[in-house]
C-alpha cells in the first residue's frame, strides 16, 4: 500500500488482527447485513439522517450499491465487513473510515458479537490504515454522549473528547461528542499497548 495522496486511489486491503478479518465491503454482503442491522440497540445511537428508521427492507442494499461502494471507487471511503478467525465466511459487522470534515469513523457490530473486544480490535486495525497508509494527521469520530460502550472503544483506542454538542440520532435529538486522535497520538498509544507487563509483586 503506498503512502499519501497516492494510497486513496487504492481498494481498501484485507487486514487482519488477532481475532478477526477486515474484508473489503461487497454487494453480496447486503444480504447478512440486512439481517443484522436493524435492531434498536445497534441503530438507536447512529446518525439520523442518514440511517432511516424504521429500516426499509432493502435498505441495506440500495445504501451499499448506491453511496458505499460508489464512495468506495471514488476513493472517498473504506468499508470493511468484520468477520471472525473462526468463521471468516460470515460477517459480524461492518467498519468504515471517510473522508469527510470531523467524520472519519463509523461502525456497527451484530447484537450476537457485542462485548468481546471485537471492536476495539477492528478500531486499531483501522487507525493504523488511516495513518500509516492513507498519512492522514487526525482522526475525528463523533457519537452520542450516551453510547458508553463506543465511547469505551474511543478510550481504550487512545481517543480524546475535544468537543460536545447536541446533534440528530436515530433516538432523536441528544448530546453528542466529538472525538479524536492525532498520528502522534495513536502511534504513542501502539507503543504502549504493545509494552510489555513490568514484574509483579
Amino acid at each position: 500500500m503506498r503512502a499519501g495522496a497516492d494510497a486513496i486511489a487504492d481498494a481498501p486491503p484485507r487486514l487482519a488482527t488477532e481475532r478477526l478479518i477486515l474484508a473489503p465491503l461487497t454487494l453480496a454482503d447486503a444480504e447478512t447485513a440486512q439481517a443484522l442491522f436493524p435492531h434498536w440497540e445497534i441503530v438507536r445511537y447512529l446518525a439520523s439522517p442518514p440511517v432511516p428508521w424504521p429500516f426499509p427492507r432493502d435498505s441495506a442494499l440500495t445504501f451499499f450499491r448506491d453511496a458505499a461502494l460508489p464512495a468506495m471507487a471514488h476513493g472517498e471511503a473504506w468499508i470493511w465487513t468484520i468477520r471472525t478467525n473462526d468463521a471468516p465466511e460470515r460477517t459480524i459487522g461492518v467498519i468504515e473510515l471517510r473522508d469527510e470534515d470531523r467524520n472519519n469513523r463509523g461502525f456497527w457490530l451484530g447484537l450476537s458479537w457485542h462485548g468481546r473486544g471485537y471492536m476495539t480490535e477492528a478500531c486499531e486495525a483501522t487507525a493504523d490504515f488511516w495513518f500509516e497508509s492513507l498519512g492522514r494527521g487526525i482522526l475525528y469520530e463523533p457519537r452520542a454522549a450516551a453510547n458508553i460502550a463506543s465511547r469505551r472503544i474511543a478510550e481504550k483506542t487512545g481517543m480524546r473528547l475535544v468537543e460536545t454538542g447536541t446533534e440528530s440520532f436515530v433516538a432523536g435529538t441528544l448530546p453528542s461528542e466529538l472525538w479524536a486522535i492525532t498520528r502522534e497520538e495513536w502511534r504513542a498509544h501502539r507503543v504502549t499497548r504493545h509494552r510489555p507487563a513490568g514484574p509483579s509483586g
